[in-house]
């Protein structure tokens, strides 16, 4: 199991330029980050993936973004792939493409964006802008953002897969409310990837969404994991369960991310953070063991 030392350490190490070094490979057997497979397709990515929104939406300055360029040196020397951001994120897709690109890190990059529009012409002219600001000609994943005009933006997505400049189609939510109605799409569309909110306390995507994933063969992406900090703010005076050790759990943080990759229907979970320490231990996540149905069952006990 990757210690969270070794992880800290490969993050000085990737300050000093050395981002992409398997630091921890020559001393650790077992130190790849838990990866988990797409159905459509096969391919693997890892766990732990990053989300941008409020993070990643800074100005030019170098105060606003030295930090940021830290925080991705640390994702990818950590095992991290996955970068999940928007076109309605502020200034995040441009702050990412202009980061990846002076990183040299846009080909290690599964990067996915979305489409937030009316009607198909609107959307495509949306998604070149977001291809432009994320200095790219073409994206992993393109997404339907909050099922806006579905139906068209699902079959332009489709059109874009043709054509080369996209390799996977998705559908996102981020609301408990969204639920029933995001299953009804998926149902209808069958994209590659939904992606909704699931966390210890906000568990209702387990009732249909996770088994419908399951049996259509579709990856789920998880956001909102921390409800928002809600769940930081419930544990701030509580030491960690007993058994975290066990697990490989130093941290509330890390706690909250592996139950949810746990669950067999998640692909990988997107955290956003603007803070270098904080990518450091949400990628401690990806590695060590999952949790048990036990552990799962005591971390919701919780805050019951």
């Amino acid at each position: 199991m990757l210690s969270r030392r070794t992880l800290l350490k490969a993050g000085a190490a990737s300050a000093a330029g050395l981002a992409l070094s398997p630091l921890w490979a020559a001393s650790e057997k077992d130190a790849a980050m838990a990866m988990r497979t797409i159905p459509s397709s096969g391919e693997a990515i890892p766990v732990i993936g990053m989300g941008s929104s409020g993070s990643f939406e800074v100005g030019t300055s170098d105060q606003e973004r030295d930090p940021l360029r830290e925080v991705l040196r640390r994702f990818f020397a950590g095992g991290g792939r996955l970068i999940d951001t928007a076109p309605s994120y502020g200034s995040a897709e441009t702050v990412i493409g202009d980061l990846l690109s002076q990183l040299g890190l846009r080909e290690k990059t599964f990067l996915a964006t979305k489409i937030s529009s009316t009607g198909r012409e609107a959307g495509k002219a949306q998604f070149e802008n977001s291809l432009r600001r994320l200095k790219t000609d073409k994206v992993e994943l393109l997404q339907v953002h909050n099922m806006q005009d579905w139906q068209t933006q699902m079959a332009l997505i489709n059109d874009l897969k043709k054509e080369g400049k996209v390799r996977y189609s998705g559908v996102t939510h981020w609301l408990d409310s969204g639920q029933d109605q995001l299953a009804e799409v998926v149902e209808a569309s069958k994209p590659d990837f939904l992606q909704i909110n699931y966390s210890v306390i906000s568990t209702k995507a387990e009732e249909r969404l996770f088994p419908l994933a399951r049996d259509l063969g579709v990856a789920v992406l998880i956001n909102r994991a921390f409800d928002d900090g809600r769940l930081f703010r419930q544990v701030a005076d509580r030491p960690l369960p007993e058994w975290a050790p066990e697990a490989g759990i130093d941290s509330w943080a890390q706690a909250f991310l592996k139950f949810s990759i746990s669950h067999p229907a998640v692909t990988a979970v997107i955290p956003a953070t603007g803070k270098p320490h904080r990518q450091s231990d949400n990628l401690q996540a990806g590695y060590g063991p999952m949790l048990t149905e036990r552990q799962r069952r005591d971390l919701r006990a919780l805050f019951s």
